[in-house]
């Protein structure tokens, strides 16, 4: 079934970008634009851009644009009715169903969709199997001691996978899946590479569905109940095109709204301590699921919150083991605190030991900032060692260098030098040590690359270095393109047309020689001559993804004045927009002259071949005359632009 286009418009209506993006990242205001570090690349200073009025989104850095529809489609992974469905859900809209797709339509899915149907029906059938005779006795039992009522259980999807060689594969074969899809799911496994020897992958262990950050189950994680030394403890799904363990972290999806609500992300290690927190009434927590953190899910937890406190079991060696998490999530720009259990103790069973009230008491009690924590951790050696003692300094210091945010670096800085009963002094003079290595590091291997760069550049020929003639037009005729677009409903001063209008009139003989702006740019005479003038939103719903990309970012300021200049020095800019009479008309000149130096080039490089295209000397004097022709209308463009005077 797919979605209604009366429902897509109610959504599309609906819709507020800045709504949609902030669920994600925090967003702030900067001129008439929002602004964040961009959720699809790793960047410290913000380059991803949103704006209000148009409902699009442009990234300086990756070059990801669109609307709130492709927003969701690129964060979440999902295709175009996925997400629509996904913001319907958000904005309480209805979604009404098209007439039921074909056969030729349903084989048409993706890839992608076939998995995580697979995927759904697997979650399915795990947690049916709780209600058989095998799942109450093993899995249900199993939950129920771990004080996990139905509750629970149905808000992680917990299942049960039966003692079978082949109990999920025969149900799925039976609901017309394909093996091959399942295989690529992860869902079963083949032996030796042979077809006819497929099996499942997940048997006689509890299951724990792992969500993507819309809900819909991505992979799982399965625990053994007996105690089989040939088994391991844990098994989990293996990569898949839908899940990358990475960029995952369990229990996110229900834990988002919290986290974003409290403004902190309790992070802890396993399944089992997730769900008991919310078992205890904390639901701002999710697991990196025993393997190390990783940059895509400290990236994730920054979505949602700069605040993260980690939860550490009472093992001072596993702690210490551990403590790169710690400088990952510093230098990912989050602000860390922990909270070590008492010893023998994890999140899940101190919290079954003294109850909700008292566990959350707890961490509000015994949450520690990284210095305090990591200084308390190594008090013990360094009270009895002087030269541990330097050691410790050293480590601290190396963690505080890792803080990008230089205020916090000194605070942190100088709460250390009270623990450490040491001058602030040394503290700062190592953190600054520190950072210019790497500043150091960095212009090293950035004078490197352009000492590269420029023994490829000596090889090239002089006229190579600067623009060519094609590229200068086009480079101008992209300026063409952005004008229409930002301004060509504008009327033009003391004129009696817009700009729109003037600007394809002047630029009816020139051929365009781009191929996307010569599409766009005829997009716009055909709209002219049926008697409307459009703009950028017109080409926003066109569909076509190259053009829509293109426009996103011609329309999108990549920096915008701050409003000290004008609210407290009073100093007011000029804005290209206050005259664009002139705007135009300067633009229209440099187009032109572009075009001339082009014709000019053109007419030059015939005049060198002459002689080997065997060129008469009636032709040959014909291009000197068309040369010396464009050379005089360049000149007088260059008067009229200001570049020559004469």
């Amino acid at each position: 079934m797919g979605i209604s286009k009366h429902t897509t418009d109610k959504v599309k209506d609906r819709m507020d970008i800045e709504e949609v993006i902030s669920d994600y990242v925090p967003l702030k205001r900067k001129g008439q634009n929002l602004w964040a570090c961009c959720p699809f690349h790793g960047e410290k200073t913000p380059s991803f851009s949103v704006s209000p009025a148009k409902q699009i989104y442009k990234c300086f850095g990756c070059g990801k644009a669109g609307d709130p529809i492709q927003f969701v489609m690129d964060i979440e992974g999902l295709g175009f009715q996925e997400a629509v469905r996904h913001l319907a859900g958000k904005y309480g809209i209805e979604v009404e169903e098209e007439e039921a797709q074909t056969p030729e339509q349903e084989q048409a899915q993706s890839e992608r969709e076939s998995l995580l149907i697979a995927l759904g029906f697997a979650r399915d059938f795990f947690v049916k199997n709780l209600e058989t005779a095998e799942g109450r006795s093993i899995g249900l039992s199993y939950f129920k001691e771990r004080g996990f009522g139905p509750e629970i259980i149905q808000k992680f999807d917990l299942g049960y996978a039966l003692d079978g060689w082949d109990s999920l594969l025969n149900a799925a074969k039976k609901a017309g899946f394909q093996e091959d899809i399942l295989l690529k799911a992860g869902l079963i496994l083949e032996k030796d590479g042979d077809p006819s020897r497929r099996y499942d992958r997940f048997r006689n262990r509890v299951t724990f569905t792992i969500h993507n950050i819309s809900g819909k189950p991505i992979a799982f994680g399965a625990r053994i109940l007996t105690k089989d030394k040939n088994q391991p403890k844990y098994i989990n799904s293996p990569e898949t095109p839908v899940y990358h363990k990475s960029d995952v972290l369990y229990g996110m999806f229900q834990a988002k709204k919290s986290i974003r609500e409290k403004d902190n992300c309790f992070l802890v290690e396993g399944y089992t301590d997730v769900i008991s927190m919310h078992l205890s009434g904390i639901e701002n927590v999710v697991a990196s699921s025993g393997t190390s953190l990783t940059e895509g899910q400290i990236k994730l937890i920054k979505r949602f919150t700069d605040q993260v406190t980690v939860l550490y079991d009472g093992d001072a060696a596993g702690i210490k083991a551990s403590l790169r998490g710690i400088d990952l999530l510093l230098e990912g720009g989050l602000i860390v605190k922990a909270v070590v259990f008492p010893d023998g103790e994890d999140p899940d069973s101190y919290s079954r030991k003294v109850g909700s009230q008292a566990f959350q008491d707890y961490l509000a009690a015994n949450a520690k900032d990284f210095i305090g924590f990591k200084i308390n951790l190594y008090r013990d050696e360094y009270e009895r060692d002087p030269i541990r003692k330097a050691e410790v300094i050293r480590e601290v210091v190396q963690s505080i260098a890792k803080i990008p945010d230089p205020i916090i670096r000194s605070v942190y800085s100088k709460e250390a030098a009270s623990l450490l009963d040491i001058e602030e002094g040394i503290i700062y003079a190592e953190v600054n040590k520190i950072l210019l290595k790497v500043q150091r590091d960095y212009h090293r291997k950035s004078e490197e690359v352009a000492q590269q760069q420029a023994a490829v550049e000596d090889l090239l020929p002089v006229e190579q270095e600067a623009f060519s003639v094609s590229e200068a037009l086009q480079i101008q005729e992209r300026e063409l393109i952005r004008l229409l677009l930002n301004y060509g409903l504008k009327e033009l001063d003391g004129e009696s047309l817009n700009l729109c209008q003037y600007l394809l009139a002047e630029t009816e003989d020139l051929t365009i020689h781009h191929p996307l702006y010569a599409k766009i740019l005829d997009l716009f005479r055909q709209n002219l001559v049926n008697g409307q003038v459009v703009d950028s939103d017109y080409f926003l719903t066109l569909g076509d993804v190259e053009i829509r990309n293109e426009v996103i970012d011609l329309i999108t300021p990549r920096r915008e004045a701050s409003v000290h200049w004008t609210d407290k020095f009073q100093i007011f800019i000029p804005k290209e927009e206050d005259d664009l009479t002139l705007t135009s008309y300067k633009s229209i000149l440099r187009h032109k002259r572009k075009f001339v130096l082009k014709m000019m080039d053109e007419a030059l490089q015939k005049i060198k071949n002459a002689h080997s295209e065997q060129y008469t000397d009636e032709q040959i004097t014909e291009l000197q005359e068309i040369y010396m022709g464009l050379k005089q209308v360049h000149i007088q463009i260059d008067r009229e632009l200001g570049i020559v005077i004469g």
